[in-house]
This record gives structure tokens, C-alpha cells and sequence, in this order.
């Protein structure tokens, strides 16, 4: 999480708002890499016994620890309140206005889902102004190297991950059911195109699994900069040309970064 300047004291506040402001300021400092009281001090602008008085107190509630020969580190009660807000900030609910978001601004389909096994799992979906609905649904479930989200939910992997995951995903038969006439992209080729994906934090679908379908995806992460989940802007052909798919990429890492940060990423 992005750490905003120590320096948040309010000289106006009420006196116990200001001790509140202070003692975040000291959180902050530390967290910032202010590792003894003398640095500390000066980042919030309080006297070295002030400080000391504070930053006592955080010790004995657990919000702050000290480590011989290091100093002041954050402590365990932060980590245990990280978790617990966390779990209690559901996904849904949270990426809920950025999917509205992207559909105001682009008229397309957008659509949240999460990893499941070797499947994309559909969360959310906000259908689009531009061209025909699409089969996608909330609840469905595709083979991740088949979808732009799920390449985004790849990008992590290892390319032998990469190649178990494409080789899985092949129709029965060499033939897509839904696109008889499809030529399937080889092992190379989705290779040099998940390399380019990585390099750039996103994924397209360039028409790989339905007819006329392309999609521009990134990857949403969580405070240990861990893949949780996915969103991608979807559109048919008319609507979704290269030039197009190439803008799209800036707006959609904006967004996945914006909901990233709110889960703890730093951006």
C-alpha cells in the first residue's frame, strides 16, 4: 500500500484529535522507513519525548515493534488488522463501480473474473452499447489460455505453466465448436504473444475462442502482489479494431491498478 506523508499533524485539530493524527504519523514514519525516534521526530514535527511517549504506546498496543540494532519496525497488530480488512472488503462488491466505470467510458462489455484450477471463472459482467451480447455470463467458466482475462490471470506463470495451460485448451478433434473454420494459433505463437503480455502488464484476445470476439484485459493484484483476479473490456470486430485495443490498454491498467491499490498493491 502506497504510503501517504508522515506529516499529518493538524495544529488546529482538538487536542485528542491531534494525539490521533500524531500517533498515525508516527505509524506512518515507520512505515516509510523511519527506524529511531530522531527521524521519526522530524517527519511529524513533535518533540523527541513526545515522540517517545508516543511511540511507546504503539509498542505496548502492538502497532509498533522494536528490533535490537534495527529499531522500529511496524508490528504484528497491523498485519492481523490488514488481513482481517481484507477479508472483510469482498471483490465484488469493491470492483462493482470501476466495471461501471469502464463501461461508461467505452460502451463495451466488461467483465471481473478470478482463477479457478486451469479455468477463468466469470464474476461480474456489464453488458456493452457496442454490438450483439456475448456468450460470456456470470457464473461461466472458460480454459484460462482461451480468454483475454484468463491470459492476464497467466501472466505470473512459467512458460512450461504456460504451455501445459495451452495444450489443455485445444478443442477436441483441433476444431473450436462454436468457429469450425478457426485456425488454432500454434505452441509458438501463443508463446511470443504471452512474452509481449508480460512485458507489458496486459492481455488481448485476438479472436482466439469465438468469432469476431476481441478483448483487452490486466491483471488486478493484492498486497503481496499476488494475481487475485482480472478485468477485461470486450467487443466484436466492428467495434474493436488494433487501434482501438491499443488505447484500451492504458485505460484498463489505470483501473486494475486503481482496485489494485485499494487491496493493499503498491501502485
Amino acid at each position: 500500500m502506497q504510503q501517504d506523508d508522515p506529516k499529518i499533524t493538524k495544529d488546529a485539530a482538538p487536542t485528542g484529535t491531534q494525539t490521533l493524527l500524531r500517533g498515525l504519523g508516527v505509524v506512518q514514519a515507520v512505515a516509510s522507513g523511519a527506524r529511531d525516534l530522531k527521524e521519526i521526530a522530524r517527519l511529524i514535527g513533535t518533540t523527541r519525548s513526545t515522540t517517545h511517549r508516543l511511540a511507546s504506546c504503539l509498542v505496548d498496543e502492538r502497532y509498533l515493534r522494536v528490533v535490537p540494532q534495527v529499531g522500529y519496525l511496524l508490528g504484528p497488530k497491523l498485519i492481523e488488522l490488514g488481513f482481517q480488512a481484507r477479508e472483510e472488503l469482498p471483490l465484488v462488491s469493491l470492483a462493482g463501480p470501476y466495471l461501471d466505470e469502464l463501461s461508461a467510458l467505452t460502451g463495451d462489455t466488461v467483465h471481473l473474473a478470478i482463477r479457478e484450477g486451469d479455468e477463468v471463472l466469470y464474476l461480474l459482467k456489464n453488458p456493452g452499447r457496442n454490438g450483439p451480447e456475448m456468450r460470456s455470463r456470470v457464473g461461466h467458466r472458460m480454459p484460462l489460455a482461451r480468454t483475454g482475462i484468463g491470459k492476464a490471470l497467466m501472466l505470473d506463470d512459467t512458460q512450461e505453466q504456460w504451455k501445459r495451460l495451452y495444450e489443455i485448451s485445444l478443442p477436441a478433434g483441433g476444431k473450436n465448436q462454436f468457429w469450425p473454420q478457426h485456425q488454432e494459433q500454434s505452441w509458438e505463437q501463443f508463446q511470443q504473444r504471452m512474452v509481449e503480455y508480460v512485458a507489458g502488464g496486459y492481455a488481448f484476445d485476438l479472436e482466439d475462442n469465438e468469432p469476431s470476439i476481441r478483448c483487452v484485459a490486466a491483471p488486478i493484484r493484492d498486497a503481496g502482489k499476488r494475481i487475485v483476479a482480472g478485468i477485461s473490456i470486450a467487443s466484436t470486430v466492428p467495434y474493436m479494431p488494433l487501434e482501438k485495443m491499443a488505447e484500451l490498454i492504458p485505460l484498463v491498467k489505470g483501473v486494475t491498478a486503481r482496485l489494485s491499490a485499494e487491496l493493499g498493491a503498491k501502485v
